[in-house]
């Protein structure tokens, strides 16, 4: 990859094309759980590089104003959250939702907070998570409808992880068939250690494979909604086994299970930060302290739901227990510790010139020049791809097909627009 293209791919501040790429989009800004209560605590928003506040009023109503009170900058995330509004406890300026001024106790002239109003952002609540738009006003989008919005929240299983590394790194990962059976081999494969290849059962586990094949031909199609893939095995039975994963825009991707499916956003906080917000909904059965230790956020070295942190770093080897290594591939536990290790190991930005790319990698070369592509568009004043409706957009666990048969039956509501296929 060029070194320039990978300073687009991963710079995301207010004034860089991907930085408005992600902000011509809705995008999930914080768990639901954190503003539950009305005049709860404000919840600070780091969003591609600037600082927001977000909190629920007396009434119930989202608000989402500039974290810095506009009178001399303190934080609005120290306010007093009464009354409908959030006072800044410096001078006692109050803003409502729409960031009109309430009141100025140190200003002599009560008209003047009828003519002034500080910035505001749309915000809605949806899905189990809170979402954001930072975009131009005149270019709102519709909010996004994703699949996981209509069961009931007793079906969601909602996640956020904040990680000390680009976006790119964690979303490249997720696009990443192959890796499957070898870094997810413990889940993956159960097997492996002893050389024989044994499926794992667990219909919710995203990590579990069909067959083993760790180099998987990928077909990619392009979608109005970004693309999607079939990673391409050989099947037991003499056919093609198809995993489907999904490319939502600018950075979602759908994982499947055989009872559930899991979608996952990578969102830039800066150029070096990134919040995962997972959402996994189906007919599954786990409660939430099964889910967290599938998903190996139940180990509090690493990770507390208190502040969402990830504590995996150098220092404790991201959690790595090497003793275990005869028996686990990676020695590590869960599939977020193993997906954090590797993401964090390459640094804060990876130096994309120094890799070497083989054929299973088509899907995370496909998102760059898609992400580009808009990044291109957006910098000479065009608008970044609208999204259409994504309740009938599908992930497919690994499905034996007849060898030859179109994979994309398997999701035909995926709307593709035109073909792209990395034998």
């Amino acid at each position: 990859m060029r070194r320039e293209d990978n300073e687009v791919l991963c710079r995301v501040g207010p004034d860089t094309p991907m930085g408005k790429v992600f902000r011509s989009y809705w995008n999930p800004i914080a768990d639901a759980k954190q503003l539950s209560a009305p005049d709860g605590d404000p919840v600070r928003v780091r969003f591609c590089g600037e600082d927001f506040v977000a909190f629920r009023d007396s009434s119930g109503t989202l608000g989402l104003l500039d974290e810095y009170c506009a009178h001399r900058g303190a934080s609005l995330a120290l306010a007093r959250n009464e009354e409908n509004g959030l006072r800044c406890i410096y001078h006692g300026w109050k803003y409502d939702v729409t960031g009109q001024l309430l009141d100025a106790p140190n200003h002599p002239d009560p008209e003047f907070c009828t003519g002034f109003k500080a910035a505001s952002y749309p915000v809605r609540e949806a899905g189990g998570l809170i979402w954001g738009y930072f975009g131009p006003a005149d270019k709102e989008p519709a909010f996004p409808h994703f699949a996981f919005f209509e069961p009931p929240v007793s079906n969601l299983y909602v996640a956020r992880v904040d990680l000390n590394c680009n976006y790119s790194q964690l979303l490249e990962g997720g696009l990443d068939s192959s890796h499957v059976g070898i870094l997810h081999a413990d889940m993956a494969n159960p097997g492996w250690a002893s050389g024989i290849f044994e499926r794992n059962t667990d219909a919710n586990n995203p990590g579990g494979l069909a067959v083993a094949d760790d180099a998987p031909a990928l077909s990619i199609e392009t979608t109005n909604f970004g693309f999607h893939y079939a990673a391409i095995r050989k099947g037991e039975n003499g056919g093609q086994s198809i995993r489907i994963v999904p490319f939502i825009m600018p950075s979602a991707r759908i994982i499947p299970a055989e009872v559930r499916t899991a979608t996952l956003f990578e969102v830039p906080r800066d150029d070096e930060n990134t919040s995962t917000y997972l959402v996994a909904f189906g007919e599954f059965t786990d409660d939430r302290p099964r889910q967290l230790k599938q998903s190996g956020l139940d180990d509090p070295r690493l990770y507390s739901e208190e502040d969402f942190k990830w504590r995996g770093t150098w220092e404790n080897r991201f959690g790595q227990d090497r003793s275990t290594m005869n028996e686990s591939w990676s020695g590590l536990k869960g599939l977020e510790p193993e997906d954090a290790a590797v993401a964090l190991s390459m640094g804060p930005i990876f130096d994309r010139t120094a890799e070497h790319l083989v054929p299973a990698d088509a899907a995370v070369v496909h998102m760059r020049h898609i992400l580009l592509e808009a990044a291109k568009a957006v910098a000479a004043g065009e608008d970044a791809p609208p999204l259409p409706d994504l309740t009938k957009v599908r992930a497919v666990a690994d499905t034996e097909i007849p060898a030859g048969a179109d994979w994309r039956n398997l999701a035909p509501d995926n709307i593709g627009i035109a073909d792209k296929a990395a034998e």
